[in-house]
């Protein structure tokens, strides 16, 4: 009797095995297409509850990033006197992009943390919880686009059909975003210094991204070519190229779409990894949170 037991036990006490990188990922995006009907239930709660407790509520989706915008046409425009053509269309051509993924980055981050309680309760896939946050900062990125297309109003000699080019470099912002917004959710569950670190990078990373300048306007070409290795100095030089124009072109143009197609390549193998690692680390959340 003592032979047949101790296979037993060894069994039982024997780990399962741990899955691979192909399953993982496999498994993440198999919940993540599988459960859209959780997805969508929870991007409609995040939208109810964004500015809720507000007078003008939901309204300030396209009001943030207009007031973001005069604040900085203020410092620069009026205090330093810059002398951009078009400074508006200019700077809100990249705020508005900008505002979508530091907005997102903050929500994913907080998506875990912030409903411990429905995971220690409810048995469901975790992963849907930042990519909703995702998504729900893409509906409202889709409304700022209304100001917008209000802002080329004065400006209506900037509009060209590249204008309708601004789904493409969208698309790619937004898995380059849900591959960040999946792995800082990890990480914040497990070290909550992740948040208050990322408030200083993203602010950081802001200032180094030709959001208020433009590429052209460093001066030093080592300098440059470094910051060109930053996403979103494609990111935001492309959606100012479609709407703004160039230096030399005084109207929306063609983005690089070569530098958008490599960075679309590298997005996707990110998010390929954040899934990988989202599912490696979420048995664990229950238990931590």
């Amino acid at each position: 009797m003592a032979t047949l037991s101790e296979p037993a036990a060894e069994t039982h006490l024997t780990p399962p095995p741990r899955r691979g990188i192909v399953r993982l990922t496999r498994d993440g995006f198999g919940e993540l297409t599988g459960r859209w009907r959780l997805v969508r239930y929870l991007v409609g709660a995040d939208l109810k509850r964004t500015h809720a407790d507000t007078v003008l509520g939901q309204a300030w989706w396209l009001l943030d990033p207009i007031l973001q915008m005069l604040v900085y046409y203020f410092l620069f425009a009026v205090i330093l006197q810059r002398k951009t053509p078009d400074f508006l269309l200019f700077l809100f051509a990249a705020i508005l992009p900008w505002k979508w993924f530091s907005t997102t980055v903050n929500s994913a981050m907080n998506s875990v943390v912030g409903r411990q309680g429905l995971i220690r309760q409810v048995q469901f896939p975790k992963i849907v919880l930042p990519a909703a946050s995702a998504v729900a900062e893409t509906f409202s990125f889709t409304f700022g686009l209304i100001a917008l297309a209000i802002l080329f109003v004065p400006y209506h000699e900037r509009l060209s059909i590249w204008v309708l080019a601004i789904p493409v470099i969208a698309a790619v912002q937004f898995v380059f975003g849900l591959a960040v917004a999946i792995t800082l959710a990890a990480a914040n569950a497990f070290y909550r210094d992740v948040a208050n670190v990322m408030g200083h990078l993203i602010r950081l990373l802001f200032y180094v991204s030709p959001a208020l300048y433009a590429l052209g306007d460093v001066p030093n070409e080592t300098l440059r070519t470094l910051m060109m290795l930053n996403p979103f100095s494609v990111f935001l030089t492309a959606y100012r190229t479609v709407t703004w124009g160039t230096e030399t072109v005084h109207h929306g143009t063609q983005p690089d779409f070569l530098a958008l197609g490599i960075l679309m390549v590298v997005s996707i193998v990110l998010l390929v990894v954040a899934v990988a690692l989202f599912k490696r680390v979420e048995p664990a959340f229950a238990r931590i949170l």
